[in-house]
């Protein structure tokens, strides 16, 4: 199965990552973050929970919207990195229906559940967000369903895998992040969006980003003066998200 460009290819930002690795039911974890009252789900993309990027951007959520924030692996220890993926006949030589058929939503949607109910019910945070990037998307929403009472906020960032049937029950406040250019967010799905969330009855803010593609938000090249913008905006908006509806 061909993969668009767009999906696994990207910039590796400079810093060092601050938090620490720990298990969270059964799951190896990168957490960073000192509250005890407010946590936030991590759903990563692609490149897992040991993306540079992911650990950098999880760190200024914890610094910024003083939450806790953990990154759980959710593909079982399997690694795909940028340096694995960065010529165009390593792209070609990924089969990315065989990496769907190992991580699909049967297998992994009720690991990130798992993932969400230690935090809520056995750690006992009183508020708990999910944010979900690209392949993370679906995950999120998931959780954002109606009944399951897991998740108090949701962000979704260039979502992956979506379907109709998971916008239509989606129950708590929910934020998502859109570019212009997203072949997994198509624009048939962000109009979907637009049209049913705000019957729902839940607060919803769509952020629109002009001239930008699938996969800025975790991997912008900050160098790059519109993708740097574009990479402020969608951090700051979930950092205010993340404030306003964690109570923190």
């Amino acid at each position: 199965m061909a993969l668009s460009k767009c999906c696994i290819s990207g910039f590796n930002w400079d810093g060092k990552p601050t938090g620490k690795e720990i298990e969270l039911a059964g799951f190896n974890t990168y957490v960073t973050g000192s509250n005890k009252e407010a946590a936030v789900l991590y759903i990563h993309d692609i490149f897992g929970w040991t993306f540079t990027n992911a650990r950098l951007l999880a760190d200024h959520y914890a610094n910024e919207a003083g939450v806790t924030v953990y990154i759980p692996d959710f593909f079982s220890g399997e690694v795909v990195t940028p340096e694995t993926l960065d010529s165009p006949e390593k792209q070609a030589a990924f089969d990315f229906g065989a990496f769907l058929g190992r991580h699909g939503k049967d297998k992994r949607g009720p690991e990130i559940f798992a993932a969400a109910k230690a935090l809520k019910q056995n750690i006992g945070y009183k508020k708990l967000g999910a944010i979900g990037f690209c392949y993370g998307g679906w995950g999120t929403l998931q959780l954002a369903g109606k009944g399951n009472n897991l998740i108090d906020a949701a962000i979704i960032a260039h979502p992956g895998m979506l379907e109709e049937s998971e916008i239509d029950a989606i129950s708590v406040p929910i934020q998502i992040i859109a570019p212009e250019n997203d072949f997994t967010y198509s624009q048939e799905l962000k109009d979907y969006s637009n049209k049913v969330i705000p019957t729902l009855g839940v607060e919803y803010d769509y952020q629109y980003f002009p001239g930008l593609e699938h996969g800025f938000a975790t991997r912008g090249d900050p160098n790059n003066l519109v993708q740097k913008k574009g990479l402020e905006r969608a951090k700051n908006a979930a950092v205010h998200w993340l404030q306003q509806h964690l109570g923190v």
